[in-house]
């Protein structure tokens, strides 16, 4: 029997609220400097909320796409614009980014053996912008593209047709664990031969229509301050900050990535996916499904818990959820060594569908700079939480195998494992 082919990341691309590339991202993380700001879209006085993560360098005044702007750096035709969403501008532009540092030539990107798969709740503004024309001026006034970008999968539809992709292509929806999903699955399609590369996007808009529905179900804080919130496993927290942009990976199969003389960053060494069977919106208090998907994760990779240095936590800031995730970490790593936690969205926001590979780059910052990015704006730990070895400043700590947890609506859970990759492996 073949040995089992291995999966490894050979480039990254970020649209964040901490920066708009590698360097930036890296900066922030280490400095821990937030991305969240008084957001004006919230400044409406009966808007409870006022914060989010904002993506700079990008203006979408309209629904028209000759009223964007977006950086310099990159170039779109209007047969590009024309059917896309904010969220996916947003991934274009990381994955302009993900393929430069991967150094992959045009015909790898547009090969039959190189796939996508992407995750995105869709832009709920855009379809909202087009069934509204048609509700008020007629079906015939609805522009073209309206089908095209109403639909959560605008985004890979336009990232297929913008790259001239060959290989599969598919839109993961499993709410804020899309991306996630995405970053497993492009592991299986590489071991089991389906693709050689497949890149993994995350992506969603940022702005009122994709954010505030969440404040129905008490879910945002209505803090007003950006240094002090979102604050994850902190007592005074009261609900997460939404966020938008896009962040890829390029996952390699690894004789490929070495024939090519890629630089490999980190291996996706494996995943572990799980549902609470709890409730549609709230997660299984005592961390049941969560800690199965753990386990399932570290399986996958062949990992013992100890193993493990570094968890970057789902952690959104809720109340009911920060305590969840650590009822099923203590679950796993009971008896033994516990990992450092943290939780990035503490600096970014919360970015749904996009958070899963977002945090997955992080992670493979984390590695291969070799650094623990911190959990910020904790004051006072949860009692609930305390027991557990959460950073709350800088520390010197080189993590080598890290797991990155996501959990979406439903009870969507999904461990992925990470390991940072040495020369000569």
């Amino acid at each position: 029997m073949p040995p089992m082919r291995r999966a490894v990341v050979t480039g990254l691309g970020f649209i964040t609220s901490i920066g708009n590339g590698r360097e930036e991202v890296l900066r922030n993380l280490k400095e821990c400097r937030t991305g969240v700001e008084l957001f004006p879209e919230f400044a409406a006085p009966d808007v409870p909320v006022k914060l989010a993560g904002t993506v700079k360098g990008f203006s979408f005044p309209t629904a028209m796409f000759e009223d964007w702007t977006y950086p310099a750096e990159y170039s779109l035709s209007r047969e590009q614009l024309r059917p896309m969403t904010p969220n996916a501008l947003y991934a274009y532009c990381a994955m302009q980014q993900a393929i430069r540092e991967a150094k992959l030539a045009p015909d790898l990107v547009s090969n039959p053996r190189t796939g996508i798969l992407c995750a995105s709740g869709g832009s709920m503004w855009m379809a909202y912008e087009n069934l509204h024309t048609m509700a008020t001026r007629g079906v015939m006034r609805c522009q073209p593209m309206a089908i095209v970008n109403g639909i959560p999968g605008s985004l890979y539809i336009n990232l297929v047709s913008c790259f001239k992709l060959k290989g599969g292509s598919l839109g993961c929806s499993s709410a804020c664990s899309s991306s996630a999903h995405a970053l497993g699955l492009a592991m299986e399609l590489i071991r089991q031969g389906r693709q050689d590369i497949v890149f993994v996007v995350g992506a969603e808009d940022c702005n009122k229509f994709s954010i505030l529905p969440f404040a129905g179900i008490r879910a945002l804080s209505v803090q007003t301050d950006p240094e002090k919130t979102p604050c994850a496993f902190d007592a005074k927290r009261d609900g997460f900050v939404g966020t938008g942009g896009a962040a890829v990976l390029v996952v390699e199969e690894l004789e490929h990535a070495r024939r090519r003389g890629a630089a490999i960053a980190v291996e996706a060494m494996g995943w572990g996916q799980a549902s609470d069977g709890f409730n549609v919106i709230a997660p299984e208090p005592s961390g049941d499904g969560l800690s199965r998907a753990i386990k399932e994760a570290l399986q996958d990779a062949n990992l013992k818990p100890g193993e493990v240095d570094y968890i970057n936590a789902h952690g959104t800031s809720t109340p009911i959820g920060d305590v969840s995730e650590c009822r099923a970490i203590r679950k796993v790593f009971a008896g033994g060594k516990v990992p450092f936690i943290s939780s990035t969205k503490s600096l970014t926001g919360h970015g749904l569908s996009l958070a899963g590979a977002m945090e997955a780059g992080f992670c493979c910052l984390a590695l291969q700079e070799r650094f623990t990015p911190v959990s910020a704006h904790i004051t006072e730990l949860d009692p609930e939480c305390k027991d557990l070895p959460i950073v709350t400043r800088p520390i010197a700590d080189a993590p080598r195998i890290v797991l990155s947890n996501s959990s979406g609506f439903g009870g969507s859970n999904v461990c992925l494992a990470l390991r940072r990759w040495e020369n000569g492996e």
